[in-house]
């Protein structure tokens, strides 16, 4: 890693991370859970949202993009495991790192093999112009094995009240807020929605897999392109469950989750030897 030009460890926010520069971008990854903290184009606020009062490990890290492996929140799992599956309250090892011609930094991660899991999972994160990130899933047992995932992004809005999505419309969600309910998206999403104002719980199935995150505030609108996903999660807790949260709080307004996920009914059975790619690509562009 010290021959890579541009990737260092140290501290950031309080937390020991993989911090990278490129030509483009600077980012960084916490070793604790493999997760994205930051992303910053040049010229350009930080794609990401951390809680400033985000807790120290072993708590998971508010903000970012938590990887949620091998389940969604507890999908066909007991209450007695941890929301969100394993991997992100574990330290990662870098396992290999590049520097590609242009500069862009291309990073593999994994955590610890899991104990009696026949599912191995490891991360592909390239730095640049975008940000690509790929989780690769393999089931190396000899039955077939199914999993819910997610890549859970906390995006850094100017203000949660304004922002829109595009990319939704006319989708049908399950909304969490109302018992899992279906509903029909009209129009882009926002926390206007007079059905239920100011809070967001919704996981959009059989989703297309193209969304932009247009936030007047900044100035900016965020591109995100996904695959190996059908399912896209939009959250934002609203003001009242996040005065209960100590790592959100006051702070409800400066983020908008939108999560590239398999959940829901989009569950992936991974026969044995199968290989599954759920994969996101975040690009800034003015307004």
């Amino acid at each position: 890693m010290k021959d890579v030009q541009g990737l260092s460890t140290g501290d950031f926010n309080g937390f020991t991370a993989w911090k990278v520069e490129t030509p483009f971008s600077t980012a960084a990854i916490s070793v604790f859970g493999g997760q994205l903290l930051s992303f910053v184009p040049t010229g350009s606020q930080d794609v990401m949202w951390l809680s400033p009062s985000a807790r120290q490990p072993p708590t998971p890290i508010r903000g970012g993009a938590p990887v949620c492996w091998p389940y969604f929140s507890r999908q066909g799992q007991s209450n007695e495991v941890p929301a969100h599956g394993f991997v992100r309250t574990v330290a990662w090892e870098l396992r290999e790192a590049r520097r590609e011609a242009d500069g862009s930094m291309v990073l593999t991660l994994a955590p610890p093999v899991m104990d009696n899991l026949d599912l191995r999972m490891h991360m592909v994160l390239r730095i640049g112009r975008t940000l690509e990130q790929e989780l690769v899933t393999e089931n190396r047992g000899s039955q077939p094995v199914s999993f819910t995932q997610a890549l859970h992004n906390y995006f850094n809005v100017s203000d949660a009240l304004q922002v829109e999505v595009s990319g939704l419309d006319g989708l049908t969600y399950l909304d969490k807020l109302d018992g899992g309910n279906a509903h029909v998206q009209r129009g882009d999403w926002n926390l206007r929605d007079p059905r239920d104002p100011g809070r967001s719980d919704r996981l959009y199935t059989q989703a297309g897999g193209r969304y932009v995150l247009r936030d007047p505030g900044f100035q900016r609108a965020i591109a995100i392109s996904t695959s190996g996903s059908r399912t896209a999660v939009v959250w934002n807790a609203g003001e009242v469950a996040a005065a209960k949260m100590e790592d959100i709080g006051a702070a409800w307004r400066n983020y908008v989750c939108i999560e590239a996920a398999n959940a829901g009914p989009d569950v992936i059975e991974l026969a044995p030897g199968g290989r599954h790619v759920l994969k996101q690509v975040l690009e800034v562009k003015a307004l």
